[in-house]
């Protein structure tokens, strides 16, 4: 049942004023808008759970985020039908993005249990050491405090209210309050409710997780700028990421901004690779390229081929894999918006030429397809910025030196991929160390629109990948975004924190 309200420390609050839902299909949903008097209550309530929970034993957290996934599960048919109604996403889509969100709590439970994530490192006292002797040392990480987590357009689940950034931070300690997006606000509410019922199941403090929904800029900035909140994770535009960035650092106290901006994910394409299989290349790089319209952070928006009649055949095949495609709903009307509005800066780019064109309106998306040399690629920066949807430029160099050249000009990204056979190796291994700088992972042979939720993943990149380089939004190293390293020196076995003793 949707009440179209926001969840703070436990209690189900309304306020004066309401926006409605704009649903792809089925009725809109009045929600109350959040304001800075509901931020204030749930970051004051966050800030009080935190002195239990952020001390609280790496099995209760467990238990915490294992109960969650079982809230989520049974309300898995309710999640998946408002889910398909706000977003225009297919049902199957939204089952597999349950599974995922559930996935990873569960895998983080798994995680702090066994206590690797702690880093905890001893150095015994030498008392007899000369000239100074060397006191007893003990060093672990320990949950920074409140955290403020954005829920994401594209991913109503994994991303947003329950996504890695809640997860990451309930298993370090850190209570979560949540700011809705108000693309799928009636999805975060039926998950709110799930770990509304865990939290009470499990008797622990009802503010260690609020929910406040969205419906103007106000919450959202009240809610970064709020003194006893010590960190913030976000999915979501370059622009509106900046914004909240810059509101981070231009707080009295400063804190982490851990925000994913998107990145166009190029793709380099070697001689040998497209000269044997540059047709099944073409196929794979369509077929991600139009996966979920296009709303992927990972979509490759890029192929950088060589010129020469292999190139030619490449960009033939992208273009007849392409052409089927049939329009689909995006996320938004907002969204749908800056899709077309992004396909039109590309068509207008100095040397860019159409190779496949279609129709697109309203909420609908259809791929487009361009081309353009390596030369008016470099001299454009507005080419190498996100296009938010099945849109793809093929980027044509003179040789491989260019290709190296054009690497070299990348700003940060989330993935660069190599395709390549034996033949390329060594232009492989000369590429590696450039893309090295610029991506937080590097493919080879595949297509970076699949994220695995595990160990090795690094979801992040530099900027404007992501605003820290050295973070990740996806995996088990997620966690350490809201951990600090602390030492202990010369402290009594009695008071040492329990993970220590």
């Amino acid at each position: 049942m949707i009440t179209g309200k926001h969840l703070i420390a436990g209690e189900w609050v309304a306020g004066e004023k309401t926006f409605s839902s704009s649903p792809s299909s089925g009725s809109s949903h009045d929600f109350s808008v959040g304001t800075s008097a509901h931020v204030d209550a749930a970051v004051e309530a966050a800030e009080e759970a935190f002195w239990s929970f952020g001390y609280s034993s790496r099995a209760e957290r467990a238990a915490l985020l294992n109960k969650i996934a079982d809230e989520i599960d049974a309300r898995g048919d309710a999640i998946t039908e408002i889910g398909v109604q706000e977003s225009g996403l297919p049902e199957g889509r939204l089952q597999g993005e349950r599974g995922r969100t559930v996935g990873q709590l569960r895998l983080f439970a798994t995680h702090i249990e066994s206590g690797d994530y702690l880093d905890r490192r001893h150095d015994e006292a030498l008392p007899d050491r000369a000239p100074v002797p060397r006191p007893e040392l003990y060093m672990m990480q320990r949950p920074i405090g409140p955290v403020a987590v954005f829920g994401a357009s594209n991913f109503p689940l994994a991303f947003s209210t329950a996504g890695g950034d809640t997860a990451a931070a309930l298993a370090a300690g850190c209570p979560v309050v949540v700011k809705g997006h108000s693309a799928h606000p009636g999805t975060s509410e039926i998950v709110a409710q799930a770990i509304d019922a865990a939290l009470k199941a499990l008797d622990m403090h009802p503010g260690i997780f609020s929910l406040v929904q969205g419906g103007t800029r106000e919450a959202a900035q009240t809610l970064v700028k709020h003194p006893l909140i010590k960190a913030v994770g976000f999915t979501g535009s370059l622009f509106g990421g900046r914004a909240l960035f810059d509101l981070c650092a231009a707080r009295p106290e400063p804190i982490p901004f851990f925000g994913e901006l998107g990145s166009v994910n190029p793709m380099f394409l070697l001689p040998s690779a497209v000269a044997a299989r540059g047709e099944e290349i073409a196929k794979g790089w369509a077929g991600s390229l139009t996966m979920g319209a296009g709303q992927f952070c990972t979509n490759p928006g890029i192929a950088v081929v060589m010129e020469g009649a292999e190139g030619d055949a490449f960009l033939a095949a992208a273009s007849a894999a392409l052409e089927p495609t049939q329009s689909q709903t995006m996320l938004t009307d907002g969204i749908a918006k800056a899709y077309r509005d992004g396909r039109d800066r590309v068509q207008a780019g100095a040397g860019v030429r159409e190779v496949m064109t279609s129709t697109c309106d309203l909420r609908n998306a259809t791929p487009y397809l361009y081309v353009v040399s390596g030369k008016d690629w470099m001299a454009n920066e507005e080419l190498s910025e996100e296009v938010f949807g099945p849109l793809g430029l093929v980027v044509v160099v003179k040789d491989f030196d260019e290709m190296v050249a054009l690497a070299k000009s990348l700003v940060g990204q989330l993935t660069c991929t190599i395709h390549m056979d034996d033949a390329d190796a060594a232009n492989a291994k000369a590429l590696l160390p450039v893309i090295e700088r610029k991506a937080g992972r590097i493919l080879v042979n595949g297509f970076p629109t699949g994220v695995e939720v595990s160990d090795t993943m690094v979801h992040g990149g530099p900027y404007p990948a992501s605003t820290n380089f050295g973070a990740t939004s996806v995996g088990t190293l997620a966690i350490r975004r809201f951990l600090r390293p602390i030492c202990y020196q010369n402290l009594p076995t009695s008071i040492l924190p329990s993970d220590l003793g």
